[in-house]
């Protein structure tokens, strides 16, 4: 196997890495350490010898001087002169698991993404109409949000999109934004009520009391009044509420 000839660096993957952590680093029967290699068809045990220039072990002399691999502050740095260690943490059955490599390029390209990403959600956000930005905020903060002026509008919107540029812009894309600002301006102008503790919504209009629908376990009842309203029977519902809030 040809390694690309650099220092490396691994780091653990665990969130709360140890001060120092020794990586097995020789096959035994109680831990056993194994690759299988497609080329033979078989599980060939591994064991790290820095004087030796495999690292499977039926490759290995009988003079193999055995080191410990240990990761230090969650990190382990391999120098390019140590090319059978880097080969050994290749094969490793914990490598993409217990450790990775750190790639500095690929790391790199994914703030760009990541920068991409916010700096296209604050574009988005400062060209919102104040309308869409009442839409937006009924959604995130609820009734709360009519009280709020333009101007605390626009910035808790943009402050959200600086802070939430995927779900932000998932937001924008998303049909149910308008039905659930219908569905939020209805509750909040009195339109329709929650009764039985939130669980059923009524009409709440002078000429009509009735109840309009239950509110399935575990949802919300904007989101549950805004799935509502895409429905056939939801549909006149929602043109007479849109009729009523103009």
């Amino acid at each position: 196997m040809k390694l690309q000839s650099k220092d490396k660096i691994y780091v653990l993957k665990a969130n709360t890495t140890p001060l120092s952590f020794m990586l097995s680093s020789r096959n035994t029967r109680r831990y056993p350490l194994m690759h299988f290699d497609e080329e033979q068809g078989t599980n060939r045990a591994l064991r790290y010898a820095r004087n030796q220039k495999t690292p499977f072990e039926d490759e290995q002399d009988d003079n193999a001087i055995l080191e410990p691999v240990v990761f230090e502050d969650g990190y382990l740095t391999v120098p390019k002169n140590n090319p059978v260690l880097q080969w050994f943490l290749s094969l490793h059955p914990g490598f993409g698991q217990l450790f990775e490599e750190v790639n500095t390029e690929r790391d790199a390209s994914s703030d760009v993404e990541s920068m991409d990403i916010e700096l296209e959600a604050e574009i988005a956000a400062k060209e919102l109409s104040i309308e869409m930005a009442e839409s937006i905020a009924r959604v995130l903060m609820g009734s709360r949000a009519d009280k709020l002026s333009s101007a605390e509008l626009k910035r808790d919107v943009r402050l959200y999109s600086r802070n939430n540029p995927v779900e932000f812009l998932e937001m924008l894309d998303d049909p149910m934004l308008q039905l659930q600002d219908l569905a939020q301006k209805s509750l909040s102008n009195g339109l329709v009520a929650l009764r039985n503790n939130k669980r059923d919504i009524y009409f709440n209009l002078k000429d009509n009391k009735k109840k309009m629908m239950t509110v399935p376990f575990g949802e919300e009842p904007v989101s549950a009044l805004a799935s509502y309203l895409q429905t056939d029977e939801g549909i006149e519902v929602m043109t007479m509420l849109e009729k009523k809030l103009k």
